[in-house]
């Protein structure tokens, strides 16, 4: 090694010792009679000291040379530091240096290596491989690390068995799109990259392995966002001979096993809600549990008094903001402007202020009179200082964008901790859900989701009522993984298939290899998967998966350091047999 020591493992008990330090320069400072440079590496900055007077002459003009970013090597004596840095953990000590090699320079970075940068997201995406220098990302990537060897640790304990399944597979006309490669070898066909390795799990299954997993990348050609990538890695599980408990407390006990040993924290058993109540609750399949703030529904007490908007509404619902009735009209103004944004869509909103006198003040006082409201506030179990928000209008939107206006008010109270941890089961999913534009239905999770049991009836005279024995892990309102008892019988699976508007010709071209592997014995089955990179970025308290990835891409899914997708040569295409076709001119 060119090291003796790293940057951060220095103490007091090393005083007197000589050690040898490699790294890059952080900051240098020249005194004049001293010089000082702080060494950086990955696991912590240890100062480097210069004296007129002790140190030779010409390592001190060689240390004055040395800019930030500077990969050098530094040999001395580790000495007791006369102004102590009690923010850094080497902060008691200094290397007196006597050897100091260059052993690369540095072109001043674009942007400062520190915690606060002064870089913006593109800057810092382009030049990624000195983002990863910064301790904020640095430290989010060994967290990762850490969570991919625990989960592992939890897994192998439960006798599952990591298998590496094919990202050259077929393409599927179900989910997301998918990224397609031409294969050379057989011309006009193509191989899919995996939206997940969901039919080869099962067919581990069929195989007897019994407990699969894998910590795998994922591919889907899909509009981009904060919490999502073109290409993501999953937690990918399987078990034979199981119901749907039997995965849930498994996958509960792994996530309780990384909370404990991530964070030391001890998660209480996790909350079981169906999809209809969170929907009816909070508007939305992934709740935030970390505050109330439940729905209340007033259609038997705001309708039929003559408010056209409640009267023709098919849902009027709202929520209580608890002491917020000292509310200004210019917040109130401001809500109201949220909630009509138009990725939120409401058309407007009704308060009502409960106020310390026990009196109400409302944005429809014409409409509805002092009892009426006192009426609307028990309903909500409101008290004195409270402001009821309240939405009408079709039921599926006005759901959808309540839920937003209490994530809103959430935030704005403080009420969304990010130290607070909330995690639920979400049950019984609709199996199937109608598509106006196509005039048929899809499967909500995927097509090879059992129904409920008590349900199969009903996928001959209502496929719509049928529910899916299906479950998504929620925490802190995101969607961590989620999953399925799986059909594991040819007849339901072509029936499914059936339902989902496939013909025989075309499920059989599609997937019949899975049904066929179900005549050769399949066991019941069931499993999950988890969205990895979102799963570190809970853990850390995050919003964005970026900084969990090495090199992520940007919103448009290219990658501006090494500036891909690109084009390929026309000797590739040739051999491809892909011929470019000119855009349409409008």
């Amino acid at each position: 090694m060119l090291r003796t020591h790293t940057c951060g493992e220095l103490r007091s008990e090393h005083i007197g010792s000589t050690v040898t330090l490699t790294g890059w320069v952080q900051k240098q400072r020249d005194k004049g009679g001293v010089v000082w440079i702080d060494l950086r590496d990955r696991y912590g900055i240890t100062q480097l000291i210069f004296e007129e007077g002790v140190t030779e002459q010409s390592i001190i003009d060689q240390a004055k040379k040395v800019g930030r970013e500077f990969v050098i090597k530094a040999t001395g004596e580790v000495v007791e530091r006369y102004a102590k840095n009690d923010k850094m953990a080497t902060g008691d000590l200094e290397i007196r240096v006597n050897s100091l090699e260059v052993l690369n320079g540095s072109k001043v970075p674009p942007f400062t290596i520190e915690d606060e940068t002064d870089g913006g997201e593109d800057l810092r995406m382009k030049y990624r491989y000195l983002d990863i220098r910064r301790n904020p990302v640095r430290e989010k990537l060994q967290l990762r690390h850490t969570m991919m060897q625990k989960v592992r640790e939890y897994l192998n304990k439960e006798k599952f068995v990591e298998v590496e399944t094919p990202y050259l597979i077929k393409s599927t006309p179900e989910g997301a799109r998918d990224f397609v490669v031409p294969s050379r070898m057989n011309e006009n066909e193509f191989y899919a990259l995996p939206q997940s390795p969901q039919t080869f799990k099962q067919l581990l299954m069929v195989a007897g392995m019994d407990r699969y997993f894998q910590i795998v990348k994922c591919f889907r050609d899909e509009d981009l966002r904060a919490d999502r990538q073109p290409e993501f890695t999953q937690i990918d599980c399987e078990m034979a001979f199981v119901e749907q408990e039997d995965v849930l407390q498994t996958f509960e006990g792994m996530t309780k096993f990384l909370y404990k040993e991530m964070k030391g924290i001890e998660l209480d058993d996790f909350q079981r809600i169906s999809y209809d109540e969170a929907m009816a609750k909070y508007g939305s399949d992934k709740p935030d549990l970390r505050f109330g703030m439940e729905f209340c529904e007033l259609n038997d007490k705001a309708q039929g008094k003559g408010f056209v908007v409640f009267d023709s509404a098919e849902l009027v619902v709202g929520i209580n903001a608890e002491g917020c009735a000292n509310y200004t009209r210019k917040q109130l103004d401001g809500l109201t402007d949220f909630v009509k944004k138009p990725q939120i869509g409401a058309k407007g909103l009704v308060y009502v202020k409960y106020n310390e006198d026990g009196s109400f003040k409302s944005s429809v006082d014409k409409f509805f009179d002092q009892d009426e409201l006192k009426g609307w506030a028990e309903k909500f179990r409101a008290k004195p200082g409270d402001l009821l928000l309240i939405l009408a209008g079709e039921k599926n939107q006005t759901r959808k964008a309540l839920n937003e206006l209490r994530l809103e008010m959430g935030e704005t109270l403080g009420l969304r901790d990010k130290n607070k941890v909330a995690a639920a089961w979400v049950l019984d999913f609709p199996l199937l859900e109608w598509d106006e534009e196509t005039k048929r239905y899809h499967a909500m999770h995927h097509p090879f989701t059992a129904p409920k049991p008590e349900d199969v009836e009903k996928l001959n005279s209502d496929p719509g009522a049928v529910r899916a024995n299906a479950y998504d892990m929620v925490i802190n309102g995101v969607e961590a993984g989620g999953g399925s008892i799986r059909i594991h019988d040819r007849a339901m699976q072509a029936r499914m298939f059936e339902v989902l508007g496939f013909s025989k010709e075309e499920a059989e071209e599609q997937f019949g290899f899975l049904m066929g592997a179900f005549e050769y014995g399949a066991p019941p089955h069931g499993g999950v998967a988890f969205g990895f990179d979102r799963l570190c970025a809970i853990m850390a308290g995050e919003q964005s998966i970026r900084d969990f990835i090495a090199f992520p891409k940007n919103n448009a899914g290219r990658d501006v350091m090494i500036d891909s997708p690109s084009a390929i040569s026309m000797e590739q295409l040739n051999e491809l047999g892909i011929k470019l076709v000119e855009p349409t001119k409008s």
